[in-house]
This record gives structure tokens, sequence and C-alpha cells, in this order.
């Protein structure tokens, strides 16, 4: 088999850096349920819990942690009594909304509801 001579690797196609960064958050299982919620406008612990089916309240408390880290959402603590805590988008978690609703858009067409990924 030949080798290719003088293959130029700098024009080889490579992922934006950009996608790779909101993949390497987003891609986790559970965020962008939390985020799509989320835009609904703030909610508590136990309504994320309620509006997310088959979320562990760890799961959903790694997440919202991670989210916060990343400067997407905010933590609220409402002193009561009751003592509750709150989430709310930043402008940047926020901003995602048209994006988010474009992949549900384009999910209903291309992902049905029941339909399994092809085998590889």
């Amino acid at each position: 088999m030949a080798v290719e001579q003088g293959h130029d690797v700098g024009a080889c196609k490579r992922v934006d850096g950009g996608i790779t960064r909101v993949f390497q958050l987003l891609g986790k299982r559970w965020t962008g349920p939390i985020v799509a919620v989320l835009t609904g406008g703030p909610g508590y612990f136990t309504d994320l819990r309620r509006a997310i089916p088959g979320i562990s309240e760890r799961m959903l408390s790694d997440r919202l942690t991670e989210l916060g880290a990343a400067g997407l959402l905010v933590r609220e603590v409402d002193e009561g009594p009751p003592l509750r805590v709150s989430y709310r988008l930043t402008p940047a978690g926020a901003a995602l909304e048209p994006a988010l609703k474009e992949l549900g858009e384009w999910a209903k067409v291309h992902l049905p509801e029941g339909a399994q990924p092809p085998d590889c």
C-alpha cells in the first residue's frame, strides 16, 4: 500500500473548538434537559426532579453544580421557613434557548420517538 506523500496536516478537517467545549458540557446525560426546563423560568430542586423523569437526586445535584461552575445557572437559597433552593439561568444559560428549541425541532423530524439509533 502506497503512502501519500506531501499530505498537508493543516488542511485536515478539525472540529471547531467551540463545538468541542459545548458538547463537553451539554453532551453529558441530563444536562440538556435541565437547561431546557430552566428556560421556562427558575425552578426548585424538587420541581426539576419531577420535570425530568429518571434523573436521580445525586445526578441532578451534580449536573446543577457543573452548570453553576460553567456560569450557566445561579443557585439561590430562599431562607424560608422552609429553607428552599432555587435555580435560574444566567444570561449565558438563557442564550441557549434558541439552540435547544432548534435541536428539539430537529429531533422531532429526524429522531422520532421510539426509534433506535442505527447500529454501526
